[in-house]
């Protein structure tokens, strides 16, 4: 069972992350799935989809949980039937979950040098203290991605853009956690987020 990595940034907080390394018939045979989620898996037209799915599936178990304790909202938030508060990420090969007692978000996303062309969709107030020369420019494009990315799972609000609601303060990779802000509609909201990095990849996660 490829359990990767399980941290706790606090007692009422776990986050694990799987590495998905089984077929698509190894990961749904041991699952007891809802049957709108075989109709939603057997829909995905690509296989890695299809087993990041199912992997997170694997990854509730872990916790206790079955496919039974979770379900969407309108905005395609998931919550769990107990009240835990929980999200969820899967990029290529790896797959993530948090729950908490507190309002959370997570995200994973490989690291690729195509960030930085894309950067100044989602980037403004960074730039300031990003340097496009730094070689740890794209790793640090891809946390405050992921920062970004969890923040939007949390609040699960329409209308909410990364470059002019969301907004990270300065960080070094070696520091693995900063603050983040979400300005929306003349409020503010402060959350602390962490970030890991594995084979490639990023973990970034935010807790209310």
């Amino acid at each position: 069972m490829p359990l990767y990595k399980s941290i706790s940034p606090n007692s009422q907080t776990t986050v694990k992350i799987w590495k998905i390394t089984e077929s698509f018939e190894d990961l749904y045979q041991p699952l007891d799935l809802k049957s709108n989620s075989k109709e939603r898996v057997m829909g995905m037209k690509s296989e890695l989809h299809q087993r990041g799915f199912l992997s997170v599936r694997h990854l509730l178990r872990t916790f206790g949980y079955t496919d039974q304790d979770l379900y969407y909202d309108t905005y395609g938030k998931p919550h769990l039937k107990d009240g835990k508060h929980i999200s969820i990420t899967h990029s290529f090969t790896f797959s993530g979950v948090i729950i908490s007692d507190h309002e959370v978000g997570i995200d994973i996303e490989m690291q690729r040098e195509k960030i930085g062309r894309i950067a100044p969709k989602f980037v403004d107030y960074e730039f300031q203290y990003l340097n496009k020369k730094s070689n740890c420019f794209v790793r640090r494009l891809t946390v405050i991605w992921g920062i970004k990315e969890s923040l939007y799972k949390l609040f699960a609000t329409p209308g909410m853009l990364f470059r002019e609601h969301f907004l990270v303060i300065p960080f070094m990779i070696d520091d693995t956690e900063t603050v983040a802000w979400i300005d929306y509609k003349n409020k503010k909201y402060r959350y602390n987020a962490s970030f890991l990095e594995f084979e490639g990849f990023t973990c970034a996660y935010v807790i209310a």
